[in-house]
């Protein structure tokens, strides 16, 4: 299998679906074999022409998606069922995540030697403690991710551990561990 690096161009076109209330862009089987990674993986491209910057998700099932939000619909002229030609070039650049609130509350909080590490760590590092403390709908399951998210960094750890990194993590979009596919009873 040849994988593709910074700078190559991966075109394709792909249908938009809905889960729940998200609108999400499953790449096709081909166009995910040619990224270097099973897990997460950081592209720019374009969409029907519209310039946009993100970090594809693994669905669990060795290939990856990407939500579409309102804005980049709107720019792109697409909607959910609506098909589009996307190219796309893997970047070494990560965009910032979202830190949850929570997430953020605890790092404001936590002593400045864990705001530094937080600071220091990698944009790819970030989103994977991000995405590890966001895998949960459970509250108790979620503040005891908080809590050894900080924990782990007071004792210089750079990166969350043992979850598979391939498997689809946002608790909305999946099933054991797999991106909902259309018919699939929400988990």
């Amino acid at each position: 299998m040849t994988q593709r690096t910074e700078g190559a161009t991966i075109r394709f076109d792909a249908t938009l679906s809905t889960i729940g209330t998200s609108t999400v862009l499953r790449l096709p089987e081909t166009a995910s074999k040619d990224l270097p990674s099973r897990g997460q993986v950081a592209v720019h491209g374009t969409i029907n022409g519209a310039a946009f910057q993100t970090v594809l998700e693994p669905d669990g099932n060795f290939g990856h998606w990407m939500r579409v939000d309102d804005t980049l619909q709107h720019a792109a002229g697409i909607s959910a069922g609506d098909t589009a030609t996307l190219d796309i070039e893997v970047t070494k650049d990560w965009p910032e995540p979202s830190v949850p609130q929570d997430l953020a509350s605890a790092l404001v909080a936590a002593p400045q030697k864990i705001q530094n590490l937080w600071n220091e760590i990698t944009p790819m590092a970030r989103w994977e403690w991000v995405r590890w403390v966001n895998a949960t709908k459970n509250p108790d399951t979620r503040r005891r991710r908080v809590d050894v998210s900080i924990s782990k960094m007071k004792s210089g750890k750079r990166r969350p551990c043992c979850f598979n990194l391939s498997a689809c993590t946002d608790p909305d979009l999946s099933k054991n561990g797999r991106l909902l596919q259309p018919g699939d009873d929400r988990p």
